[in-house]
């Protein structure tokens, strides 16, 4: 099978799934996707039985798809742009407070709580995992997945402040992470970085991806400001989404952080004074389809990588302590924090449902596919993968009807904020 015929697999997959949800349960898009690629892995895995030959070739061709590159290197650029474009470029500045902190001391925490509790776990199980290790996998963990924050926020209602608090804190801590991420994979395979040098790194690389990122795009808003002709703008814009991410990388700077720079200043509103409403409607509408057919694609690879990961029967303790793990460390981290900025104010659960709306998906098994040969990376993977199903399922399925559930008790509104700005 060609790489052509298996992209056209995938999206026929895609669109015939979209169509039945639509038609039937109506469950949240990237939901329902996950369920039809974990269906179809266990179809190929069970047709190992029946028919092996075709199952062979056929888990052959789905092996020839680098699921790790093909989010790191290309999709993520595409994803993070048209999130960063969806969000309130305004409510965003007023809550940076919040937004940085979740974002940087927010991952070390975590990172730091849920490896620590891992490596206990994983020893009153009897499995042996270096304490180095586990940290690996609370530094892959720790960031919320920017796609599968960004679709679920899509269908729940709620205030300007904390939707902006919990897209802001998606899109930026996946840079902060995988800085972290790297920094401890090489301490974990044996070099010994310095905690400032590994500071400055992240500091350097996520700073220095938010100018390079801002830049491009204040550019390239002045050429739309001089043209009046939607198929060059809109071309401009997807210009800048690659070229950032890839200039980015190149000068080993945080390609995701420029990204969502450049996002944020081209669907700010202040950028509408440089196009025509024609070129607006335009570039919405493209980038919303771009970010519809990406996430849904994304969601349903995620399902079939199931076929990547071994889940051995002794590994399966650790896999649900790492669930429980991580959905517990973001409720440690980030109710504390809700009550310091009074978040309890802006409605009625306001830190419940910033500590709920933390999802955990594809980026984070992207990172494990990254990882090195070893013996500890199969106990990693599995737990990740694991980890990234229920979150994806289980809080991606109960969010909406949680921020319902709350508004009806709180008599059906948004409370109006009376903490202070950050």
């Amino acid at each position: 099978m060609s790489s052509f015929e298996l992209a056209a697999l995938f999206l026929g997959l895609v669109a015939l799934g979209g169509w039945v949800n639509a038609r039937t349960v109506k469950l949240p898009h990237g939901v329902a996707m996950l369920f039809v690629g974990l269906a179809g892995a266990l179809v190929l895995l069970g047709l190992r039985w029946v028919w092996p030959g075709a199952a062979s070739e056929a888990l052959a061709a789905l092996g020839r798809v680098n699921f790790a590159r093909a989010l790191l290197g290309y999709m993520l650029a595409f994803l993070l742009f048209a999130g960063a474009m969806q969000v309130d470029f305004g409510e965003l500045r007023r809550r940076r407070l919040s937004v940085l902190t979740l974002a940087t001391l927010g991952v070390v925490a975590t990172t730091a709580v849920v490896g620590v509790g891992l490596w206990l776990a994983a020893g009153w199980l009897g499995l042996a995992l270096p304490l180095r290790w586990a940290l690996v996998f609370g530094a892959l963990i720790s960031p919320t997945d920017p796609i599968a924050v960004l679709a679920t926020v899509k269908g729940a209602s709620l205030s300007k402040s904390l939707q902006a608090i919990l897209q802001g804190e998606a899109l930026f801590n996946d840079g902060v992470g995988i800085v972290v991420f790297t920094a401890l994979v090489a301490f974990a395979a044996g070099a010994a970085p310095s905690p400032l040098g590994a500071l400055g790194g992240v500091v350097v690389q996520a700073a220095g991806g938010l100018a390079l990122g801002s830049l491009a795009s204040l550019l390239v808003l002045r050429a739309m400001r001089a043209i009046d002709d939607f198929a060059v703008e809109v071309s401009l814009s997807l210009a800048l989404a690659m070229g950032v991410y890839a200039g980015a990388q190149a000068l080993h700077l945080s390609g995701p952080i420029a990204v969502v720079g450049a996002g944020l200043l081209i669907g700010d509103v202040r950028a509408r004074s440089a196009m025509s409403q024609t070129t607006q409607t335009y570039l919405r509408n493209f980038w919303t389809l771009v970010d519809e057919i990406l996430n849904a694609l994304l969601f349903l690879l995620l399902g079939l990588q199931l076929f990547e990961v071994r889940l051995e029967p002794q590994e399966a303790g650790v896999c649900a302590a790492a669930a429980v793990l991580v959905l517990g460390a973001r409720f440690a981290v980030v109710l504390p924090w809700g009550a310091y900025l009074h978040l309890r104010h802006e409605e009625r659960g306001a830190s419940l449902i910033l500590a709920w709306g933390g999802l955990h998906g594809a980026l984070s098994l992207a990172l494990a596919l990254s990882l090195p040969a070893g013996s500890e990376r199969p106990v990693i993977l599995a737990a990740t993968y694991v980890t990234a199903i229920v979150s994806v399922a289980l809080q991606g399925l109960t969010f909406g009807p949680l921020t319902r559930a709350l508004h009806r008790r709180g008599g059906g509104a948004p409370r109006p904020r009376v903490g202070p700005s950050t």
